[in-house]
């Protein structure tokens, strides 16, 4: 066999492919637009499903490429040899080209040619059929033919050799190993036996069905070839290991840990497993960070694998001895050394990948070792109980108080032996976000009636948008709903909605609110509220008949809002100026996470983890300004998804994209995918002026803004507040600022000279006291209370007195407007002693009606029952007494 490098395998495999006729694809984020119902791309075929299923792809019938993955379904394992939750996939494609022949005959010039495997050592399983699909006998046949053994070809069912995702492409596979020259364990050893003598190379999968989401099978419109070859486990048995953490892949890393933690691997095997988590969590969190995606930790989807990948990796951290600083630092080894060649994109994004990291850790940290006190706590009451397990209750409030995924708490719980009740857990969680759930469940009922409504329009009715180059057209009415069926007309003051073939309007999509205006038929009229998109390419004008009546067949006269509709393309032409200044402000790692604008504002939402700054903020409304000024021309191009890409065109990350794209260009300022409308040229915005700057979501941030005639409304409003402001304090809004400066410099003066009379006052009230103090055994104890005086009164008194008392302690307790304030204080010689002025508070404020309580050098409480004043003063005595030794 031939010894690779990572770099060397990744490029090897793709030449073989790419002189047998194929083109390297790329690989595309790891996270999953969602179309396949998982979180993450789990395999190299995922990001090919439509081109599976028989859609052409620009780039031919036979792919290639190498393709990240993350697959955390078997998280549990991970700690062994084998197990990684970020792989590489090595992958190649047939789509509706060559089959099951070629297929065959390939994987074995790879394995015997360029991988250097003897053809004596090697089998290969094929599919032993059931009552959904025929035995693969075709399959079997081509192995032979290639040089496989026919001794050396094994039968299995179709957990074995049936490969497909919940639903889509699917069919037999054929999956290749390596016989170790080692005996049979027993009479069944074969190709996935656990004794070790079969190793797992690599997987052809013949895709000849599609499976539907009721389970149903039909077969597929061609025949297509999915291969996939594990880089990972392939490299660490070419380089005779069995070990993927022996690779270079992870080498680097872990000696790292062995020499910041100073335990050897493989020399304990807890010890082993910890370095092995935690080398590939923060692998595959620096890949999800560092993504296109730019997926950052929270609660919910992905991001909570992210969040619940990183904790775990800083438990076993712990366990280890390391610090954060020495998990970010196998984090740098990845970017840096490891992955600087293969994964540019990390290096480019180092800054944002550490940072956003470091943070997650100090979130973590922050709560953990108090979450680990609870933990322990909750684990010795249980077993104390003799309990089997921690309900799910006690399981969410580690959760929702210190962050602990349920993963982390079955996990620790499993090695005290104990079992956790996830559905206790998940009830819990359901109880928390029920309303939410319910309104959400609402509106989804809704939706469906309506879309069942509108599917069953004859399909030739559909909508043309030709509202890019005017804001007015004439149109047939092609169909009139009231909402719950269809109808032929609408009259006077009914409601309704509306499609025509053709429209100006502009339905509410891609952030950009809806059109408004009106439709006329003749006399009649028609005031357009709301553009709705509606299934099957239409378009639907909502609103009432304002005057006669209209009828399907009419033709209708459609016009826009013109003053509207110009407010909302400052606005949208803002947003892809605003996106743009960001990242030169913020940075590269600034991608769109939403937006909305309509003709009264903008809505811009970003991906950036921490608050602007009032200069970040100044630069970047002064970028967008500028741009402004220098009345950029915006010119939009239609053209293919690929031309797109090549010209740098910002897109919106999961949003998916037709054949053909319109490109939106600034000047060379600005260069974005979208389907909405602009401005002419960005003179037209005229002014931008951001308004607010704020946080909704983990690493989301949102702007608020306006334009055009909004900012100076803005201003005019601004302008009003501070004429109504100086006359309050009687100046001219000029000399505000000089006014309120002299004002406060006065007030301040006055507050000064106010609690310089307080202090005094309250002296007064108490008068000469330092003869009630008292001994306890051997603390001075000075109990006293006094008239009128609030909480900050009592503090001040109270250091007063503990200063004249030199060492002791201090009580003391004052009625003010039917209410009871408690102070308490203690020298460090009589905490020495025993003394704990939080204590002591909690034992006297029940008797005034109160509670409280606080350090041990200071404490206060309230009360409601002035009454019991002299009795609590009574039992400070007893109360110290109890504290001291």
């Amino acid at each position: 066999m031939r010894q690779f490098t990572s770099d060397e395998l990744r490029k090897t495999w793709k030449q073989f492919y790419i002189d047998r006729g194929h083109v390297d694809v790329g690989a595309v984020s790891l996270v999953s637009d969602g179309s396949t119902g998982v979180l993450f791309n789990v395999a190299g075929m995922q990001p090919l499903m439509p081109y599976l299923l028989g859609k052409k792809h620009p780039l031919g019938t036979r792919l290639c490429n190498v393709q990240g993955c993350v697959r955390t379904n078997d998280i549990d394992s991970v700690g062994d040899k084998s197990h990684v939750t970020f792989f590489e996939m090595m992958g190649s494609w047939s789509l509706g080209d060559y089959f099951k022949e070629e297929r065959c005959k390939w994987s074995f010039e790879l394995l015997t040619q360029v991988f250097g495997f003897d053809a004596d050592h090697l089998a290969a399983t094929v599919f032993a059929g059931d009552e959904n699909a025929p035995r693969d006998e075709e399959g079997a046949g081509f192995r032979i033919a290639s040089g496989f053994k026919k001794e050396n070809i094994y039968y299995l069912p179709a957990e074995d050799n049936w490969w497909g995702l919940e639903y889509g492409p699917c069919g037999p596979d054929s999956e290749m190993f390596y016989i170790a020259d080692r005996p049979d364990c027993g009479p069944d050893c074969g190709p996935g036996c656990s004794c070790g003598k079969y190793t797992e190379l690599g997987n052809d999968v013949f895709m000849q069905y599609e499976k539907h989401h009721d389970g149903s099978l039909t077969p597929l419109k061609q025949k297509n070839v999915d291969t996939g070859w594990g880089l990972e486990r392939i490299l660490a048995f070419l380089n005779g290991t069995r070990d993927v953490y022996q690779i270079d892949l992870f080498a680097p890393v872990i000696a790292y840990i062995e020499k910041a933690s100073g335990k050897k691997y493989e020399q304990d095997e807890n010890l082993t497993r910890s370095m092995r988590i935690l080398a590939d969590h923060i692998r595959t969190s620096v890949m999800l960070i560092g993504d296109e995606a730019k997926l950052l930790p929270s609660n919910v989807g992905a991001g909570y694998v992210l969040r619940r990948l990183i904790r775990r990796a800083v438990r076993h951290g712990r366990v280890l001895g390391l610090t954060a600083e020495n998990i970010i630092r196998t984090a740098e080894i990845f970017i840096d050394d490891i992955y600087a060649e293969s994964y540019p994109r990390l290096k480019e994004n180092k800054a944002f990948v550490l940072s956003e990291l470091k943070r997650e850790i100090d979130r973590f940290e922050s709560t953990l070792e108090n979450g680990m006190k609870e933990f322990r706590k909750i684990l010795a009451l249980k077993k104390q109980a003799g309990a089997g397990g921690i309900d799910g209750k006690s399981a969410f409030y580690l959760y929702d108080t210190f962050g602990f995924p349920i993963e982390l708490t079955v996990e620790m719980a499993q090695e005290e032996g104990l079992k956790v009740d996830e559905e206790g857990f998940a009830k819990a969680m359901e109880e928390q976000k029920q309303k939410a759930r319910e309104n959400q469940n609402f509106e989804a009922k809704l939706s469906v009636e309506d879309a069942a409504l509108y599917e069953s329009l004859d399909d030739s009715v559909v909508s043309e948008f030709v509202g890019y180059d005017a804001l007015t057209a004439k149109s047939k009415i092609a169909a009139i709903s009231s909402g719950t069926e269809w109808k032929d007309s609408l009259s006077e003051g009914e409601e309704g909605t509306v499609i025509t073939y053709q429209t100006p309007f502009y339905a509410t999509m891609g952030g950009q609110c809806a059109d408004t205006g009106i439709l006329t038929c003749g006399g009649s009229e028609f005031a357009v509220e709301d553009t709705v998109k509606l299934p099957g390419d239409r378009i639907g004008h909502v609103g009432r008949v304002t005057k006669g009546s209209i009828k399907t067949g009419e033709e209708a006269l459609l016009q826009v809002n013109e003053a509207k509709r110009g407010d909302t393309c400052k606005n949208h032409s803002a947003t892809h100026l605003l996106q743009k200044a960001l990242r030169m402000v913020l940075g590269d790692h600034v991608e769109q996470a939403g937006s909305f604008v309509n003709g009264d504002r903008l809505r811009f939402d970003f991906s950036h983890s921490s608050a602007m700054t009032k200069e970040e903020l100044a630069k970047t409304e002064r970028i967008v300004n500028e741009q402004i000024g220098l009345s950029l021309p915006v010119v939009t191009q239609v053209m293919s998804i690929e031309d797109a890409k090549k010209t740098g065109a910002m897109a919106l990350f999961g949003e998916k994209y037709g054949e053909t794209v319109r490109v939106v260009k600034m000047g060379d300022f600005s260069t974005e995918l979208c389907g909405g409308t602009h401005v002419g040229n960005t003179g037209e915005v005229r002014l931008f002026k951001i308004v607010s700057e704020s946080g909704v979501a983990a690493g989301v941030r949102r702007i608020e803004a306006l334009t055009g005639n909004g900012v100076l409304e803005y201003y005019a409003k601004l302008e009003q507040e501070l004429a109504e402001a100086a006359a309050i304090v009687k100046t001219a809004p000029a000399e505000l600022v000089t006014r309120l400066t002299h004002l406060m410099t006065e007030l301040k003066t006055l507050h000064s000279e106010n609690e310089s009379l307080k202090s005094k006052a309250a002296k007064d009230a108490l008068g000469d006291v330092m003869d009630q103090v008292q001994e306890v055994k051997g603390v001075k104890l000075l109990a006293a209370k006094v008239a009128g005086v609030d909480m900050n009164g009592l503090r001040e008194l109270g250091d007063q007195l503990k200063e004249k008392l030199s060492e002791g302690v201090v009580v003391l307790l004052s009625e003010k407007e039917g209410k009871v304030n408690l102070i308490a204080m203690a020298t460090d010689g009589a905490m020495a002693k025993g003394a704990h002025a939080g204590n002591l508070i909690k034992g006297i404020a029940g008797i005034v009606g109160g509670g409280g309580g606080g350090r041990p050098n200071m404490a206060q409480a309230g009360g409601k029952n002035p009454a019991g004043m002299d009795e609590a003063i009574a039992a400070c005595t007893q109360v110290l007494a109890g504290q001291l030794s």
